[in-house]
């Protein structure tokens, strides 16, 4: 026996990947939607479906009012909250528990006192788990944070104590940037929150970010179900996640396992819930906080246990003693998770991207692989939501393995309309340093201290791009000389063999000549010859191209009449001019565009709401000096002049 109704208060890929196992288990699914999200995947998948508001979160996904009203008026018996928005409300927990519905999670107890962060340390500190030196309180002003800084020493991590998400959070490393942490995460936290209050803590240089997937029920049965590696983040966001870690041995596992369970029993959770710690180099842990809900990696723990957590939440909540105990829960081989966002990776590892899906098709071909999404071609990235476009996760028996087929899906991903991280994505897990599991939290500014430029190619992996292009172009020439049916020109000329053009990539312009052989097409490069066999059909946005008996998945992603195409290789998009020989030498008679100076606009580098202006006109500002903040998905940004002058 289960539920014969539930309401999935939430969107996007959590609400799809809830409606799926629902489906499974032949409960009766409800979705809610604000005005904009009114055609999204999750819309037309549940059964019914009902709007609750406008596009801002906090008139439709985080309307409480509206969404009990629908509650009853389609009467659900339980609500699913997913991750985010209500999902660790304990008012909205409250008010379900008062109309007699079952929220899908732990009862409010175990939410406040771990959605808390400053009681949820007193309690791991008293069911012995380790924690963070800091100071267990309300900080009140910025002078009382300077203050209790300077007694736990510099660096110091300023949070939001009703946090999450990596929103309200700074890290200071004097007192100026304490006071100003101090303004900026209590601004955050209550814009996101509703609650401003924040705590302060040691921040521990260089950690690895290691969580733990707990599952309890209501008759005191607790279980973990092993770790999920998390340290690769930008923001304080998860970016790729795997589990196992290959940096946890089987004590070390165990004991962060039963120190999970410990914490659990001691809330008296039930539910699905995650305890995230701190593991320095040398194997101690640190408890952060814990999570009273569905974390957004949990995929790579279901393909690695067998369970589908989903499952297991709902009938927890219907009452069910656990199915399993912690002998059965296996390790079988491995997962990798990585999140696919619209967010351009070259400024400052992902700004947000907003645009229309003009294309999308996911990897599924490609085997052991699942994608968690909930868009699909033609749907919206607004700047009203989380910019995620999907969680793409592949198993493998080993890691080796997990990761080769990660970077085929991510060749095999097309996305168009929107700017996205697939590049980022794919050099995080070819970089060395990730492949031998040498990562921390600050693996991204310590691996790419300038900022993300995208894949660096070898000369060989050069030559590959320049025979492929030039043999796409060749490909295409071709083409457009065939006319179907009969010939319209009686006399037809005589089919030409080799072309000579020429390649300007990057700073460099190469001569590549290219002669046709059969189905193939053999290209001079530097001085070394390449072959280049491909079905070319030019109409499919992935092309399957060997190379000198290298396979490799490209994306032609624009070319226009002048020569100027983009191809996605290696992950990366490269912008390429390819001319006859003819055409390059007039080249030069072409006048330059002259770029525009900028320096004296503030431009926003992505659309959103002004949330606070600092200056007027007339005023004198200098370089480096705020200006104005923007709000964008879900984030504050601090815009800052360029140079010294006038406003």
């Amino acid at each position: 026996q289960t539920f014969e109704k539930l309401l999935i208060a939430n969107r996007g890929e959590i609400a799809c990947r809830v409606i799926k196992t629902c489906k499974k288990m032949g409960i009766k699914t409800v979705a809610i939607h604000s005005d904009v999200d009114a055609n999204a995947v999750h819309v037309k998948m549940a059964d019914e479906a009902v709007c609750v508001g406008p596009a801002p979160t906090s008139k439709s996904y985080l309307n409480m009012d509206a969404i009990m009203e629908v509650i009853k008026e389609t009467r659900a018996q339980a609500v699913h909250p997913g991750y985010g928005f209500l999902s660790e409300n304990k008012e909205f927990a409250r008010r379900l528990a008062a109309e007699g519905v079952t929220f899908i999670g732990p009862d409010t107890h175990a939410i406040q006192a771990m959605g808390d962060k400053i009681e949820s340390k007193l309690l791991a500190k008293n069911a012995k788990v380790n924690t963070i030196p800091g100071f267990d309180g309300v900080v009140k002003d910025a002078d009382e944070a300077v203050r209790i800084a300077r007694e736990i020493g510099y660096p110091v991590m300023i949070k939001a104590s009703a946090g999450g998400g990596g929103k309200g959070m700074r890290i200071a490393w004097d007192d100026e940037e304490t006071r100003e942490g101090f303004r900026f995460s209590s601004q955050e936290a209550a814009s996101s929150f509703g609650d401003d209050r924040l705590l302060i803590e040691k921040f521990i240089d260089n950690p690895r970010h290691i969580e733990i997937q707990v599952l309890a029920d209501k008759h005191g049965n607790a279980l973990w179900l092993n770790e999920r590696e998390c340290s690769i983040q930008r923001r304080n966001q998860k970016v790729v996640e795997e589990a196992p870690s290959t940096f946890l041995d089987p004590e070390t596992r165990r004991a962060m396992g039963e120190q999970a369970v410990a914490l659990a029993k001691a809330v008296k959770y039930s539910s699905a819930g995650t305890v995230e710690f701190l593991v320095d180099s040398s194997k101690n842990f640190y408890f952060l906080e814990m999570n009273t809900r569905l974390q957004v990696e949990h995929p790579v723990t279901e393909c690695i246990t067998g369970l589908d957590l989903v499952q297991e939440m709902i009938r927890v909540a219907k009452g069910y003693p656990l199915r399993h105990k912690q002998a059965d829960i296996p390790i079988n081989g491995w997962a990798v998770e990585c999140r696919v966002y619209a967010e351009d990776p070259y400024k400052s590892f992902g700004l947000p991207s907003i645009g229309k899906l003009s294309q999308y098709q996911e990897p599924l071909h490609v085997p052991s692989v699942r994608v968690d999404s909930g868009i699909q071609q033609g749907s919206d990235i607004s700047i009203y939501y989380d910019p995620m476009i999907s969680k793409l996760i592949t198993y493998g028996s080993n890691r080796a393995e997990a990761l080769k087929r990660m970077e085929e899906a991510l060749d095999n991903y097309v996305i168009r309309g929107v700017t996205h991280n697939i590049s980022l994505l794919r050099e995080v897990i070819i970089h060395p340093r990730f492949v031998r599991g040498d990562i921390s939290t600050k693996f991204l500014p310590e691996v790419y201290p300038d900022g993300f430029k995208g894949h660096k190619l070898t000369d060989l992996e050069r030559r590959e791009l320049l025979a492929t292009a030039a043999s796409l172009y060749v490909a295409e020439q071709l083409r457009s000389q065939r006319f179907l049916g009969t010939p319209r020109i009686p006399i037809a000329k005589s089919k030409r063999s080799s072309w000579e053009l020429s390649v300007h990539l990057g700073d460099g312009i190469y001569p590549v000549a290219v002669s046709k052989d059969g189905s193939s097409f053999s290209v001079e490069v530097d001085g070394m010859k390449l072959n280049v066999t491909s079905e070319w059909n030019l109409a499919s946005p992935l092309l399957s191209v060997t190379i000198d008996g290298t396979q490799r998945t490209i994306q032609r992603l624009s070319r226009n009449a002048s020569g100027n195409t983009s191809i996605q290789f290696l992950g990366t998009v490269y912008k390429l001019q390819i001319l006859t020989k003819v055409a390059a030498e007039l080249s030069k008679y072409m006048p330059e565009k002259a770029a525009e100076d900028t320096s004296s606009i503030l431009r926003s580098p992505m659309p959103g709401a002004v949330v606070a202006v600092s200056v007027k006109p007339g005023d004198m500002v200098s370089e480096g000096q705020e200006i104005c903040v923007i709000e964008a998905m879900k984030m504050q940004n601090s815009m800052i002049a360029a140079k010294t002058g006038k406003v």
